[in-house]
Protein backbone atom coordinates (compact mmCIF):
# COMPACT_ATOMS: atom_id res chain seq x y z
CA UNK A 1 0.00 0.00 0.00
CA UNK A 2 1.07 3.58 -0.62
CA UNK A 3 1.75 6.22 1.99
CA UNK A 4 -1.27 5.92 4.29
CA UNK A 5 -0.68 9.30 5.85
CA UNK A 6 -1.73 11.10 2.67
CA UNK A 7 -4.23 8.94 0.88
CA UNK A 8 -7.75 9.72 -0.27
CA UNK A 9 -10.44 7.67 -2.01
CA UNK A 10 -13.61 9.28 -3.36
CA UNK A 11 -16.68 8.16 -5.27
CA UNK A 12 -18.57 10.94 -6.97
CA UNK A 13 -19.74 12.54 -10.19
CA UNK A 14 -17.64 14.60 -12.61
CA UNK A 15 -18.62 18.28 -12.36
CA UNK A 16 -17.55 19.40 -15.84
CA UNK A 17 -15.80 17.97 -18.86
CA UNK A 18 -12.08 17.66 -18.04
CA UNK A 19 -9.71 20.43 -19.10
CA UNK A 20 -6.61 19.03 -20.80
CA UNK A 21 -3.53 21.20 -20.27
CA UNK A 22 -0.69 20.64 -22.73
CA UNK A 23 2.90 21.63 -22.01
CA UNK A 24 5.68 22.65 -24.41
CA UNK A 25 7.60 19.47 -23.61
CA UNK A 26 4.68 17.35 -24.86
CA UNK A 27 3.38 16.43 -21.42
CA UNK A 28 -0.26 16.79 -20.40
CA UNK A 29 -2.43 16.91 -17.32
CA UNK A 30 -6.20 16.71 -16.93
CA UNK A 31 -8.06 18.91 -14.44
CA UNK A 32 -11.70 18.61 -13.37
CA UNK A 33 -13.94 18.64 -10.32
CA UNK A 34 -15.69 15.76 -8.60
CA UNK A 35 -18.87 16.14 -6.52
CA UNK A 36 -19.50 13.90 -3.53
CA UNK A 37 -22.89 13.90 -1.81
CA UNK A 38 -24.08 13.09 1.66
CA UNK A 39 -27.38 13.49 3.44
CA UNK A 40 -28.33 13.58 7.09
CA UNK A 41 -31.21 14.63 9.33
CA UNK A 42 -30.98 17.89 11.20
CA UNK A 43 -32.11 18.40 14.80
CA UNK A 44 -35.73 18.78 13.61
CA UNK A 45 -35.60 15.50 11.66
CA UNK A 46 -35.56 17.25 8.29
CA UNK A 47 -33.37 15.67 5.59
CA UNK A 48 -30.40 17.83 4.58
CA UNK A 49 -28.43 17.16 1.39
CA UNK A 50 -24.84 18.40 1.16
CA UNK A 51 -22.49 18.37 -1.84
CA UNK A 52 -18.72 18.70 -1.46
CA UNK A 53 -16.60 19.67 -4.49
CA UNK A 54 -13.07 18.33 -5.00
CA UNK A 55 -10.45 19.56 -7.48
CA UNK A 56 -8.70 16.69 -9.29
CA UNK A 57 -5.46 16.59 -11.27
CA UNK A 58 -4.57 13.57 -13.40
CA UNK A 59 -1.04 13.04 -14.74
CA UNK A 60 0.93 10.57 -16.83
CA UNK A 61 -0.80 7.67 -18.63
CA UNK A 62 -4.20 8.25 -17.01
CA UNK A 63 -4.55 11.54 -18.90
CA UNK A 64 -5.25 9.62 -22.11
CA UNK A 65 -8.04 7.65 -20.37
CA UNK A 66 -9.58 10.85 -19.00
CA UNK A 67 -9.27 12.57 -22.38
CA UNK A 68 -11.09 9.77 -24.20
CA UNK A 69 -13.63 8.47 -21.70
CA UNK A 70 -14.41 10.87 -18.84
CA UNK A 71 -17.30 13.33 -19.22
CA UNK A 72 -19.47 15.59 -17.09
CA UNK A 73 -21.91 13.66 -14.90
CA UNK A 74 -20.01 10.38 -15.03
CA UNK A 75 -19.59 8.46 -11.79
CA UNK A 76 -15.97 7.76 -10.83
CA UNK A 77 -13.97 6.24 -8.03
CA UNK A 78 -10.57 7.90 -7.63
CA UNK A 79 -7.60 7.30 -5.36
CA UNK A 80 -4.74 9.68 -4.86
CA UNK A 81 -3.09 12.12 -2.49
CA UNK A 82 -3.89 15.60 -1.24
CA UNK A 83 -1.76 18.50 -2.37
CA UNK A 84 -2.20 22.05 -1.07
CA UNK A 85 -0.66 25.09 -2.71
CA UNK A 86 -0.21 28.32 -0.76
CA UNK A 87 0.38 31.77 -2.19
CA UNK A 88 0.17 35.39 -1.11
CA UNK A 89 -1.75 38.07 -2.97
CA UNK A 90 -0.61 41.68 -3.42
CA UNK A 91 -1.98 42.61 0.00
CA UNK A 92 0.02 39.82 1.70
CA UNK A 93 -3.05 37.66 2.39
CA UNK A 94 -2.39 33.90 2.16
CA UNK A 95 -4.56 31.77 -0.11
CA UNK A 96 -4.83 27.99 -0.10
CA UNK A 97 -5.86 25.66 -2.92
CA UNK A 98 -6.21 21.95 -2.23
CA UNK A 99 -6.44 19.35 -4.97
CA UNK A 100 -6.26 15.60 -5.29
CA UNK A 101 -3.44 14.18 -7.39
CA UNK A 102 -5.10 11.09 -8.88
CA UNK A 103 -3.11 7.84 -9.02
CA UNK A 104 -5.95 5.44 -9.81
CA UNK A 105 -9.28 5.93 -11.54
CA UNK A 106 -12.23 3.57 -11.96
CA UNK A 107 -15.24 4.43 -14.12
CA UNK A 108 -18.52 3.36 -12.52
CA UNK A 109 -22.13 3.15 -13.62
CA UNK A 110 -21.74 1.55 -17.06
CA UNK A 111 -22.59 3.18 -20.39
CA UNK A 112 -25.03 6.07 -20.62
Amino acid sequence: MKNLRNSVRLIGRVGQNPEIVKFENGGKIAKFSLATDESYKDKDGKKVDHTEWHNLVVRNGLVKVVEEYVNKGQELCVEGSLSTRVWEDKEGKKHYFTEIIVDELLMLGGKK
